[in-house]
């Protein structure tokens, strides 16, 4: 059944697409909400690294960094190499990444300390 939005007709496979779209865009955004992930994209704008570079980097277990880029990898963020013994990683489309980076950089500016004090998600501690 059409829904009317606007001078717009909406169907329900509209919704839909809109919907899939939503939660692919949840799951990106969720491979960078963590530290440790964003800190590890961001060594990999400056090039690729193998996991021990990044574990020094990091200060984190193997393991961990591993599961991180886990995550990266099955969302699309970053490629994987072999390299001898080593896997070497890499932003598979650093472009857009930077672009998103310096997007949200540029949204953080505008934002001044809401985004860090916000009591849900921030650094903010409520009573």
């Amino acid at each position: 059944m059409p829904m009317v939005d606007g001078d717009e007709t909406v169907t329900r496979d509209d919704v839909g697409k809109e919907d899939a779209a939503v939660r692919a865009a949840v799951c990106l955004f969720n491979g960078f909400s963590d530290r440790s992930r964003l800190t590890i994209v961001q060594h990999l704008a400056l090039g690729e690294h193998r996991v021990v570079d990044l574990t020094r980097h990091l200060g984190l277990a193997q393991s961990t960094v591993s599961k991180h880029l886990a995550c990266l990898l099955d969302c699309g963020i970053v490629t994987v190499r072999a390299e001898g013994r080593a896997s070497v990683y890499a932003l598979a489309h650093p472009e857009a990444t930077l672009d998103l980076l310096g997007a949200a950089e540029r949204l953080l500016a505008l934002t001044g300390d809401a985004v860090a004090l916000c009591p849900r998600y921030g650094t903010a501690v409520t009573p």
